[in-house]
């Protein structure tokens, strides 16, 4: 008798780490496909908006992003433009010195935005500037590979406004080619992550309010 009651033990224990295992692997395996599936939606091409807009925000954190929302703004694309999450000491002067051929825009035309300390916070700067300028359509400027995310965040904020994607696209970051560099697919992950995290947050958000 003790030696079948001692049988069993082992038995039941590998069939639940069997099952911790199976449970794990599929887990992994969803995630890998959700990230492929993430870095397959990622243009690769920088396009001007098939349409205009009322406002422009461009999201620091990335060369040239600052860059092409003066081009649209300059070229007619919208009325005025929001840059969120400038440094607190930077001023409006020194951003513009480093774009002498959109000068002219910033005495007439640019917010700053100095509040905001990531995603979360660019949304709902973006939101307030928004409301208070009454626009009912913005085009959002932020690198391609930022876009899933700041389009979840500021669609929390700004359910009723049409939001127009310019995804910024930079040659440090080959999203086409990704697997051949360790640093892109690092950032690539965890940009993913992050967007998993955010859909969940506004989701639950959206269901409890």
């Amino acid at each position: 008798m003790p030696a079948v009651g001692s049988e069993a033990v082992p038995r039941s224990r590998w069939r639940r780490l069997r099952a911790i295992l199976l449970a794990l692997g599929f887990a992994v395996a969803l995630l890998g496909a959700g990230f492929l599936w993430f870095v397959s939606h990622l243009p690769v091409i920088e396009a001007a908006p098939d349409r205009r807009a009322e406002g422009i925000v461009a999201l620091t954190g990335a060369a040239f992003r600052i860059n092409d929302a003066l081009d649209l703004l300059a070229s007619g694309h919208g009325q005025r433009l929001l840059i969120t999450g400038v440094h607190p000491t930077t001023r409006s002067s020194e951003i513009s010195r480093l774009m002498p051929e959109h000068q002219r825009w910033f005495s007439c035309c640019v917010d700053l935005d100095r509040s905001a300390l990531n995603t979360i916070g660019n949304a709902i700067e973006t939101r307030r500037w928004v409301k208070s300028r009454g626009f009912t359509s913005v085009i959002v400027v932020t690198s391609n590979f930022h876009m899933p995310r700041a389009m979840t965040e500021l669609a929390y904020q700004l359910p009723d406004v049409v939001l127009v994607p310019f995804p910024v696209i930079s040659e440090r970051v080959r999203v086409d080619t990704w697997w051949m560099s360790p640093a892109t697919a690092r950032l690539l992950f965890s940009e993913y992550l992050k967007y998993i995290v955010a859909v969940a947050r506004t989701w639950l958000g959206s269901a409890l309010a």
